[in-house]
């Protein structure tokens, strides 16, 4: 007898290995919650399935050439998400410029600092 590709003998053993691992006392809360997972989740599906049939039934149909819509919503979300990319691609070039600045002027005041160093040293 085989069920999925695995036979009495595996399935013994695979036993033995989680009653070692989790103890006699927990198998039965690990049996209980693992029965509850398996319920809420064909629960889920079949809530889902009949989401789906809800959702297709409530679906009104209407032709682009029926509908008075100046600006449709959608529109106006795709004209506010470019305004959001040519902001943030503005803000990016001036960080991305201060960030230059700021090392510029770090490797600079570095190599005044080791000039320094170096005429105390020959100064000595």
């Amino acid at each position: 007898m085989k069920i999925g590709g695995i036979g009495v003998p595996e399935l013994l053993i695979i036993l033995v290995v989680v009653l070692l691992i989790f103890g006699p006392k927990n198998l039965p809360k690990l049996g209980a919650s693992l029965g509850k997972t398996v319920k809420n989740i064909r629960k889920g599906m079949n809530d889902d399935d009949k989401n789906d049939k809800k959702i297709e039934d409530d679906v009104e149909v209407v032709d682009e050439e029926d509908a008075d819509v100046e600006d449709s919503p959608v529109e106006e979300v795709a004209e506010d998400a470019e305004e959001a990319a040519e902001t943030t691609k503005t803000a990016a070039k001036k960080t991305t410029t201060a960030a230059r600045k700021r090392t510029t002027t770090t490797r600079k005041s570095a190599a005044s600092k080791k000039a320094a160093d170096k005429e105390d040293a020959d100064a000595e």
